[in-house]
C-alpha cells in the first residue's frame, strides 16, 4: 500500500455508481469532487447512510449524492441523488481509495539512509533518509521505508510494505508482503521472560530468560502506532494474513494470532495464547496466557478473558462471560442497593415474626 494519498480528483457520478456496483438514482453526469460526512457534505460531495440513528443527518445533507443499504427506507429527492450499495461502509471506503489515489516515493536508497553492504534491497524499493537496513536483511520490491525505520540482521520484509518513522524491525523476524507497520511499532521486542534466582551473584535477582525465537508476520497485516509484537521464548510469534492490530495493542511472546482478527486500541494479549481466525478484541481487553479465544469469538471492551472461549461466542465482562449473562448482570447491579435494602428489611421482619412466635 503507497503511503502518501494525493489531492482528491473529480469524478462523474455515473462512474462512482459503476466503481462500487451500485444502483444510482439520480443523474449520472453529476461531476463530484469529494467525500464528507452527512453533517458537512455540500454540493458536489457524496456521503453514506449506513445506520438509521443517523436519519436526521441524513434528512437535512447537503451533499450531492449519498450511498445507501439496498434496504434502506432513503428516496431520493431533488437535489439529492442515492447510490444503493449492499454495503455503504465498504463503498464509501473504496470511494476514499478512488478520490484520494495513493502515491509512492521514488524508488532508491537515500545517500543518508544506512544499507549493510551484505543486505539485499529491491531496486524498486524506496528507502528514505536516515532508514537502516542492517547486515544480511531483505527488503522487498516497492516496499518503502520511511525515515527513520529500522530492519535487523537478517530480518526480512516482503514486498509492497509500507514502515512508517522508528517502525522496527529486529534481527531475524519476517514480515510478509502488503504489511504495514506505524510509526514507532516493534516487531520482534524481547519477550517478558524471567526466572527467580534466590541466589544470584549479587544476592536475589530475577535472571532474564534469553529471547532467541522470532516472530512472522504474515501477508495483508497491519499494525498500529506504538503497538508491540513480543518474539518468541523459542519458536515463532505469530500474527496471521490479513489481521489488523490497532494503535497501542501489546502481543507477547509465543501467541499466535489467526487470519483476518481485529485486535482494537491497548488490547493486551498474555504468552503463548492462541486467537483464533476472525476474532475481535476490543478495546482494553486482556487476555491471560496459555488459553484459547476460539474462531469468530468476539470479546467486549475491557473484558477480562481468563478461560477459554469457544468458537463463535461473545463474552464481556471482567472475569468474561457470556454477553448475555453479561448484560443481565449489569442491570442487576444498578439495582444492588435497593436489593440490599429490602434484603434488610426482610431480615428484620423475619426476626421479629421469630420473636412473636417464639413468645
Amino acid at each position: 500500500m503507497p503511503p502518501v494519498p494525493s489531492a482528491p480528483s473529480a469524478h462523474r457520478l455515473g462512474d462512482i455508481a459503476a466503481h462500487v456496483r451500485g444502483e444510482l438514482l439520480g443523474d449520472p453526469g453529476l461531476l463530484v469532487h469529494g467525500l464528507n460526512g452527512l453533517e458537512e457534505a455540500g454540493p458536489g460531495e457524496v456521503s453514506f447512510y449506513g445506520n438509521p440513528r443517523y436519519r436526521k443527518q441524513f434528512e437535512a445533507t447537503r451533499a450531492s449524492a449519498v450511498l445507501v443499504g439496498m434496504d434502506a427506507q432513503a428516496q431520493a429527492r431533488n437535489g439529492l441523488a442515492l447510490v444503493r450499495v449492499h454495503n455503504p461502509h465498504l463503498a464509501y471506503a473504496k470511494l476514499l481509495s478512488l478520490f484520494h489515489p495513493a502515491t509512492r516515493p521514488e524508488p532508491g536508497i537515500h545517500p543518508s539512509a544506512h544499507v549493510h553492504p551484505e543486505a539485499t534491497v529491491h531496486p524498486e524499493a524506496s528507502v528514505r533518509p536516515g532508514a537502516v537496513v542492517e547486515k544480511g536483511a531483505h527488503v522487498g520490491a516497492r516496499t518503502v521505508l520511511h525515515p527513520g525505520a529500522y530492519v535487523g540482521e537478517a530480518a526480512r520484509v516482503g514486498d509492497d510494505c509500507v514502515l512508517y518513522p522508528h517502525a522496527t524491525v529486529r534481527e531475524r523476524c519476517v514480515v510478509g508482503s502488503r504489511v504495514i507497520l506505524h510509526a514507532s511499532s516493534v516487531v520482534g521486542a524481547d519477550g517478558f521472560g524471567f526466572a527467580f534466582d534466590a541466589e544470584g551473584d549479587s544476592g536475589p535477582e530475577h535472571f532474564k530468560i534469553p529471547q532467541v525465537g522470532i516472530v512472522r508476520i504474515e501477508d495483508d497485516v497491519e499494525v498500529g502506532a506504538c503497538t508491540c509484537i513480543d518474539r518468541a521464548t523459542v519458536g515463532e510469534t505469530v500474527v496471521g494474513r490479513g489481521t489488523k492490530l490497532d494503535n497501542l495493542v501489546q502481543i507477547a511472546h509465543n501467541v499466535r494470532v489467526g487470519p483476518l482478527s481485529l485486535i482494537c486500541a491497548q488490547a493486551g494479549v498474555s504468552g503463548s495464547a492462541e486467537v483464533g481466525t476472525g476474532v475481535v478484541l476490543a478495546g482494553q481487553v486482556g487476555v491471560v496466557g496459555h488459553i484459547r479465544v476460539g474462531d469468530l469469538a468476539k470479546v467486549g471492551a475491557q473484558s477480562g478473558v481468563a478461560h477459554d472461549v469457544p468458537d463463535g461466542q461473545v463474552v464481556s465482562g471482567s472475569p468474561a462471560i457470556p454477553h448475555r449473562d453479561w448484560l443481565r448482570a449489569s442491570a442487576a447491579s444498578g439495582q444492588l442497593a435497593d436489593l440490599l435494602k429490602e434484603v434488610r428489611a426482610l431480615r428484620r421482619r423475619v426476626e421479629m415474626l421469630e420473636k412473636e412466635k417464639g413468645g
